[in-house]
């Protein structure tokens, strides 16, 4: 008996993002199709709503626990993931523009891929992921470069997205300043308070400080219930979206084509630099949260289920990278 429990932590432990999503998709589901559960539906869109940020919070704050203040620096590679970043996402809002005011057959024929090509920009330039770290860790890469590149790519977004948008979708009364503002109050308690709180710890409190650290697994736990959340969320989104199934699958298979692209991307330029796993990591793994409530916010609705879709592909590659992990250690 002993041995099964052993063999089913051990199953669990190993695939626990799997697990994690499953059950998040599995449980937005069962909810769905049971009517009684509908009444608790403000409870549960509170609870989700406010926990997910405190999980992230906690995540980055240990993350930066074991991170130097002065290992904090930018390198080359992040230099050349912006640049992918935003040239990619500034090329397709170029092309848009272009084709929503063209009277040509080319432009006629792009501006009919409009949702598509939309989708294609918010997996482009979403930020990185908060629980990225965590994963890179994991994977034995550079924990401080992924959080620096992720602070950074942050502040991209909350000057790209106000100044590109508005071109596609003008905002009524909405300044560039306020979708700032916006943007900035979306990100910045989930990237500078984490990090001011780890430092007070680190400086002030060194004995708190080093039993934080001796929690390894702590924020990889955290994380794999937080993508139950996430993926609940997601599957939200896809299941109340309004567009044909066949405009679905089209997003589905951008998404998966932003996300291959991307990891390779990432891993391409971090060879040349010594941190393939970082930059990969960096550049493929993103805030699909935050890219979801971006197409809700900015774009047509409908893009937003990008951002779900995203979700299942990155954290299906994470959990591939992690068995070839672990499969190489053991050996």
């Amino acid at each position: 008996m002993a041995g099964y429990i052993y063999t089913f932590k051990k199953f669990i432990r190993d695939w626990m993002l799997i697990v994690g999503m499953l059950v998040g998709a599995g449980a937005y589901l069962a909810y769905h199709a049971i009517p009684a559960l509908h009444g608790a539906c403000p409870v549960l869109e509170a609870i989700c709503t406010h926990l997910q940020p405190v999980l992230l919070f906690i995540m980055l704050f240990l993350s930066f626990c074991k991170i130097e203040p002065h290992q904090m620096r930018p390198h080359r590679w992040q230099a050349w993931l912006l640049f992918i970043q935003a040239v990619s996402f500034l090329g397709l809002a170029a092309l848009l523009v272009w084709a929503l005011r063209s009277d040509t057959a080319a432009g006629r024929w792009i501006a009919q891929a409009r949702i598509p090509l939309e989708s294609a920009m918010l997996c482009l330039i979403c930020p990185t992921g908060t629980a990225c770290a965590v994963v890179t860790g994991k994977l034995g890469g550079n924990m401080a470069g992924v959080v620096t590149y992720t602070i950074l790519i942050n502040i991209v977004v909350a000057v790209l997205v106000p100044l590109t948008v508005p071109l596609l979708y003008p905002m009524g009364g909405m300044t560039f300043g306020m979708a700032f503002s916006k943007i900035l109050a979306k990100v910045f308690p989930l990237l500078i308070m984490p990090s001011v709180s780890a430092w007070i710890v680190r400086y002030l409190f060194p004995k708190l400080h080093a039993k934080l650290l001796s929690y390894t697994d702590l924020s990889f736990h955290i994380w794999s219930f937080s993508l139950t959340l996430a993926i609940a969320m997601s599957t939200r989104a896809v299941v109340h979206n309004e567009g044909a199934a066949s405009l679905l699958l089209w997003i589905a298979v951008v998404s998966l084509a932003c996300c291959i692209f991307q990891f390779w991307a990432g891993k391409a330029i971090g060879s040349h630099y010594g941190c393939r796993i970082s930059a990969g990591q960096a550049l493929g793994q993103k805030n699909t949260v935050f890219e979801i409530w971006m197409g809700y916010t900015f774009m047509d609705p409908v893009t937003s289920v990008a951002g779900g879709f995203y979700s299942i592909w990155h954290n299906c590659f994470n959990t591939w990278q992690l068995y070839r992990r672990r499969k190489t250690r053991r050996v």
